[in-house]
């Protein structure tokens, strides 16, 4: 799943990152690296704390992002990740994540919705999130709830 938030990122970095003079020519692609990390981070501590729901609300489509409580949060946590690398201020940070999350999260949700799209899909979002976790709740619980949420396929 990171492979596939560095390259909507990429895609989307115009004005954002790659046309932004807070952030140098030669620090773009650690911009685009550490945006697309620092969303990773956040939409996994989202399915943490918020469960499995949490994630698949967010990913229904025709989710509206920009009023997605937890899309605050993760913008939050991105524009913190580029002020502490980059000594971004937070107007800065904040305009970055401003023109570029709320974007690169309806691409994701539209291709996670596109029956046309095998690149992504929301158990393999869920795994993503997932991964790392063991023990009584961890990657089992998760996944298992996500069979229950998605229905069971053979």
């Amino acid at each position: 799943m990171l492979k596939n938030l560095i390259e909507l990122i990429k895609e989307n970095a115009g004005e954002a990152i790659i046309n932004n003079p807070a952030i140098p020519n030669e620090k773009n692609n650690a911009a685009i690296e550490t945006a697309a990390g620092a969303l990773f981070k956040a939409l996994k501590g989202t399915a943490k704390t918020g469960g499995v729901n949490s994630i698949k609300d967010l990913f229904q489509e025709g989710t509206n992002v920009n009023s997605n409580p937890v899309v605050n949060n993760i913008s939050d946590n991105v524009a913190g990740e580029l002020m502490k690398k980059f000594g971004l201020n937070k107007g800065a940070a904040n305009s970055i994540v401003a023109m570029l999350i709320p974007i690169v999260l309806s691409k994701l949700i539209k291709k996670t919705n596109d029956p046309n799209d095998k690149s992504i899909n929301l158990e393999s979002i869920i795994g993503s999130l997932a991964a790392g976790k063991s023990g009584v709740g961890g990657l089992g619980g998760i996944l298992g709830s996500l069979k229950g949420l998605l229905g069971s396929r053979s």
